[in-house]
């Protein structure tokens, strides 16, 4: 009686492993037919010698746009890292809607004292264009702490908070200004359904830029690599899937700078 209850035990497992093995296998064939169930997430990536930083993709416009506004004032790297301090500790370098009592946008800026309208601080263009016309003013801001710089500025009832973000800063503007070449890196998976009729809508970022860089043209090597980390940054939003410079190509999968073995070289800057 044992020795068939045993058997028949065997025969039992013996059936459920071989039904397993062969559930297993069709849902793995199943599987390989369709498409995945999620996709890679949109981001960026900065990469410098003094360290490397994540970014959403808005805040790496935001980042790029603050360095072009910068460049057209004819300022400092050390106006965009007390620029950037400031609107990482008032954002975290998102453009809000809203904020402590009416503050808004980037770098939390009030229309009741005089910063502009709502609709005006709402532009990151215009809201970095006003933080470094006040902080022009500021005596010796070049050589003040940066939560000094910062705090002139914005009157803050925590100001020296802004220091504990310069590393990051000192990080985001060696990549953003352009003095650290192919230091952004942004992958932009393809859609699910792309669109054989979308072209790259280079003209109206082109007219985008002017409006914080002004002129455009690639001056410099420098100047050059601010305008590529702008257009990787800003890519996904006009339909850009490469970009060409000083010998290198970024393609938005798998978002990396890679060698060029032809194209853009010098100061020459494509799009495609």
């Amino acid at each position: 009686m044992r020795l068939r209850l045993s058997r028949s035990v065997v025969t039992i497992v013996a059936v459920v492993v071989v039904l397993a093995v062969a559930i297993s296998v069709l849902l793995y064939n199943l599987l390989r037919k369709v498409e995945p169930f999620t996709t890679e997430a949109a981001g960026c990536t900065v990469k410098t010698p003094l360290g490397e930083r994540a970014l959403e993709v808005e805040q790496a416009q935001i980042a790029a746009t603050i360095a072009a506004v910068a460049a057209r004032r004819r300022l400092p790297e050390r106006a965009v890292v007390i620029a950037y301090a400031t609107a990482i500790q008032e954002s975290k370098l998102y453009n809000l809607d809203y904020g402590d009592r009416d503050s808004l946008g980037v770098f939390q800026q009030r229309p009741s004292q005089g910063w502009g309208t709502r609709k005006q601080i709402m532009d990151p263009v215009y809201a970095t264009n006003r933080f470094f016309a006040e902080l022009v003013k500021v005596k010796n801001y070049r050589k003040l702490p940066i939560e000094e710089a910062a705090q002139a500025v914005q009157r803050s009832a925590g100001g020296y908070a802004y220091a504990d973000h310069e590393e990051d800063a000192r990080i985001l503007a060696a990549a953003f200004t352009g003095r650290v070449p192919r230091a952004v890196h942004c992958v932009y998976p393809p859609p699910a359904t792309p669109s054989p009729t979308r072209s790259p809508e280079t003209e109206r970022a082109r007219r985008d830029l002017v409006r914080a860089l002004g002129d455009t043209s690639v001056s410099s090597p420098r100047r050059g690599w601010l305008m590529a980390a702008w257009w990787v940054a800003h890519a996904d939003k006009y339909g850009l899937r490469r970009v060409t410079f000083g010998g290198a190509t970024w393609s938005a999968h798998p978002g990396t700078w890679t060698d060029s073995s032809g194209g853009a070289q010098g100061t020459d800057l494509a799009l495609s």
